[in-house]
């Protein structure tokens, strides 16, 4: 079932997702050579808690930490640790935040330093595929006419498209109705009505879109051992058209 929400709700929605929106980019700047994954966790938690709302992700089926950090052919659920940084490198950074009973859910990959160039090639196609995404989220749509807008800008660049792992439907829980994936047809699926609120989140390859998890049952990574982005925003349905809630 898919669950509409009031203007109240999306209210509440708009705190907690700034509240994402903060955070992320708290740690989008701290992201440098030399700076550990643990450290970034360690200033998303602080940041989040100090503005009244709790980690979403932290104990989350046993998650243990209050970021994803996932570098280079790492797609998304890396666990924050000792490993620092390299020159290079790209870290995905997913998080999200409980504001009074409402989550806010999103993610954006960043280079760490200099980086090749077809690799911020790779992040660029995968935020502007976001930016095609969102904006089909509008009444009377389907909902894989947002799937159909990610796969074709991604495709027509060269990359591929994660397809073990799809957006959802967001609220007072993390992951509600609908299950939203980032490739297929259009014109298929629920019709989209005001008060839906999506997590639309492409997760894109530089090279093939198959993908593993590792042995600590939450790290995925790439089958070929090639980079891969990940951007994500919550974004609700509404009369006007789309409306990014974890926008600061």
């Amino acid at each position: 079932m898919i669950i509409l929400k009031s203007p109240q709700e999306l209210a509440v929605m708009r705190e907690a997702g700034r509240i994402v929106a903060q955070a992320r980019r708290l740690v989008a700047e701290a992201i440098r050579p030399g700076v550990s994954t643990a450290e970034l966790d360690a200033l998303a938690e602080e940041h989040i808690i100090k503005a009244g709302a709790t980690p979403a992700f932290k104990g989350y089926h046993g998650f243990p930490a209050s970021i994803c950090a996932s570098v280079d052919d790492q797609v998304v659920h890396g666990i924050p640790g000792p490993r620092r940084l390299r020159e290079g490198e790209i870290i995905s950074i997913d998080l999200g935040a409980v504001y009074h009973g409402y989550v806010g859910d999103g993610a954006v990959t960043v280079p760490v330093g200099k980086v090749p160039g077809e690799v911020l090639r790779l992040l660029e196609a995968t935020r502007l595929s976001l930016v095609e995404g969102i904006a089909r989220a509008v009444p009377g749509n389907h909902l894989s006419d947002i799937s159909h807008a990610v796969e074709s800008y991604v495709v027509s660049r060269g990359y591929s498209v994660v397809r073990d792992f799809v957006g959802h439907g967001i609220g007072q829980q993390m992951h509600e109705e609908p299950q939203i994936p980032n490739y297929g047809p259009a014109g298929r699926g629920p019709i989209l009505k005001e008060g839906m609120t999506l997590a639309i989140e492409p997760m894109v390859n530089l090279g093939g879109y198959e993908v593993f998890v590792e042995a600590n049952g939450w790290t995925v990574r790439t089958r070929d051992g090639r980079p891969s982005a990940h951007f994500e925003e919550t974004v609700a349905v509404t009369a006007e058209g789309p409306l990014v809630l974890t926008a600061e």
